[in-house]
């Protein structure tokens, strides 16, 4: 029974491992096709009909919901939400594991954002539909911080929930957000649709190795 319990275990690690390795090498070669497409190739096109092709969907109700939303991928919202998960692992659950690698991954994910904008230094969308966003642009900030932080709530409540309904939901709900914000910076035009996507290719190459 123990050892039939071993091998089952095992083989769900090793097929946790495949999919992530997939989604790893995915994310490279996407993150490496975008950048040649942007930087080498000078081709804009399908971040412009993107743009075109959201116009028709332009409302204030829409605005409203875009800015909740993206107000979710902000530090004025992700600084106060990494404090309180620490101190929830240090002095409540009592996880010191979590508690040091949730700083770790904020702080590197942040540093190598400033890095990427600085070295590709690609500037924003000139046609910002509220206002506009300071900084550069390519990878977008909101993109690899919501994966970086959003993706490490996935893998704690992959490890830590353990009704399987609530585990599921929880994951779903956590994707979807993940999507929405970027979508957010897409809609708001202050980033080109390539600039979420590398974001989001960075932000999962970076919660891997952290």
């Amino acid at each position: 029974h123990h050892i039939k319990k071993g091998w089952a275990e095992l083989a769900l690690l090793s097929a946790e491992m495949i999919v992530v390795l997939v989604i790893f090498i995915s994310s490279l070669i996407a993150f490496v096709f975008i950048t040649r497409n942007i930087f080498i190739l000078k081709d804009e096109q399908f971040d412009h009909r993107v743009f075109e092709f959201l116009k028709p969907y332009v409302s204030d109700w829409n605005n409203n919901i875009m800015l909740f939303f993206t107000f979710l991928g902000t530090h004025l919202f992700l600084i106060p939400a990494n404090i309180l998960l620490i101190i929830y692992f240090l002095w409540i659950k009592k996880h010191r594991w979590y508690s040091i690698k949730i700083p770790v991954i904020a702080l590197s994910s942040l540093a190598l954002m400033f890095l990427l904008k600085n070295l590709f230094g690609r500037q924003r969308p000139d046609i910002p539909l509220i206002k506009e966003a300071a900084g550069l642009s390519f990878p977008s900030g909101h993109a690899l911080m919501s994966v970086t932080f959003y993706g490490l709530l996935i893998h704690i409540v992959w490890n830590t929930v353990k009704k399987k309904w609530l585990k599921w939901t929880l994951i779903i709900l956590l994707i979807l957000l993940i999507h929405i914000i970027g979508f957010t910076r897409i809609y708001l035009r202050v980033h080109y649709p390539s600039d979420v996507f590398a974001g989001f290719a960075t932000g999962f190459l970076w919660l891997v190795i952290s």
